[in-house]
């Protein structure tokens, strides 16, 4: 049987194929991000679109070794990987926004997670929804494993984007120290108990409901320990090209005169690409378990592991963080959440309710821009 590249241009020096970008770029990244701190700040400024370029390759690197290896160990394992991955970079991003930014208040967190959440909700799985639906007419999944992850998506949201608004221990939307060791905590055993679910307990309910067979082919062990190798380089590569952008982003996004929570959706967007590239694909391959299992998991470990992570941070530097959102946002969180239940809970799609989920994404970009 012939045998299927994921990229023609494959590293066919150690003896099986591998896309040769996913292996230069990443090492060449290392070096031209620690080569920028000699860099003069009057030069760097020049150098923004190319690294913009450089980290997204980077992006799509980092996701391509995280495929591999989910690929080889099989679902809903593969699926974990790349959520974790995904996160791991959007932390990263976020850290080097936060450490480099000069306000009081950090804002940056909520803004980045309650993007990923809309992105995820309306963006990937509404378009996942309408090609997947005009192709195939109607596709199904299992409606278990979808509700499961989103009722424990719903729970970590409203405890961690709305409540914060209700409280009275400190004004305003932030949680006060204890509140905030609270909510990390109980995000971190939510998530915990759902990989449980996920990947012992309740195995079958996030597997496709076709079979297995028509997937794409497991890679060979040596492509498999090249990924485990190049993974940690490729996100080491995102980590330092994001602390490099950060400054640029945000001057960016204030010279253009959007609102500073674009911030919070140019990193999302960023992060989110490549998995919700594959989300699509898979949609349209009709394995639309797989797509909903890589967009709620991304959105879960996104706010269950960046949540804990800046809060900690913020404790340690004495920065009070803000979690609650504006009214309408919150208004649009518990729509795309109620909307999000009645479209999974059926185990069935059509175009329509990709449509729905389109139109909440666009109202949700035209909101965030001009509130």
């Amino acid at each position: 049987m012939e045998r299927k590249t994921v990229n023609d241009k494959t590293f066919i020096g150690l003896g099986y194929d591998y896309p040769i970008w996913t292996i230069i770029f990443p090492i060449l990244s290392v070096a031209v991000a620690l080569a920028l701190h000699f860099v003069p700040s009057s030069i760097m400024l020049w150098l923004g679109l190319p690294l913009l370029a450089l980290l997204l390759v980077n992006v799509f690197a980092s996701v391509h070794h995280a495929e591999t290896i989910a690929l080889k160990i099989g679902n809903p394992y593969g699926s974990f990987v790349l959520a974790i991955s995904v996160t791991i970079v959007e932390v990263a991003i976020i850290l080097a926004v936060l450490l480099n930014s000069t306000d009081e208040v950090v804002t940056i967190a909520r803004d980045t997670v309650f993007a990923t959440i809309m992105i995820v909700l309306n963006g990937i799985i509404g378009f996942a929804l309408l090609v997947g639906g005009l192709k195939f007419h109607k596709q199904e999944f299992k409606a278990p494993g979808a509700t499961a992850a989103l009722s424990t998506l719903a729970t970590i949201a409203v405890l961690t984007l709305v409540l914060p608004d209700f409280t009275i221990a400190i004004p305003g939307p932030i949680y006060s120290p204890p509140q905030l060791i609270m909510v990390a905590l109980v995000s971190i055993v939510l998530y915990v108990i759902f990989l449980m679910v996920q990947m012992i307990s309740h195995r079958d309910d996030f597997t496709d409901i076709i079979a297995e067979e028509t997937h794409h082919e497991p890679p060979t062990k040596r492509g498999f320990i090249t990924a485990c190798v190049l993974l940690p380089i490729t996100l080491i590569a995102v980590i330092l090209l994001a602390e490099s952008l950060s400054p640029m982003i945000e001057l960016t996004i204030n010279n253009a005169g959007l609102p500073i929570a674009m911030v919070g959706v140019v990193i999302a967007i960023m992060v989110l690409l490549p998995e919700g590239t594959a989300a699509i694909r898979a949609a349209l391959n009709n394995r639309l378990q797989t797509s909903i299992n890589l967009a709620l998991g991304s959105a879960l470990a996104s706010i269950c592991l960046t949540i804990p992570t800046v809060a900690m941070l913020t404790l340690f530097l004495d920065k009070p963080l803000a979690l609650g959102l504006a009214g309408e946002h919150i208004v649009l969180l518990l729509l795309s959440l109620f909307v999000a239940t009645i479209t999974l809970a059926m185990g069935r799609t059509t175009i329509l309710q990709g449509a729905i989920h389109i139109v909440i994404f666009i109202v949700y970009l035209t909101i965030v821009s001009i509130p």
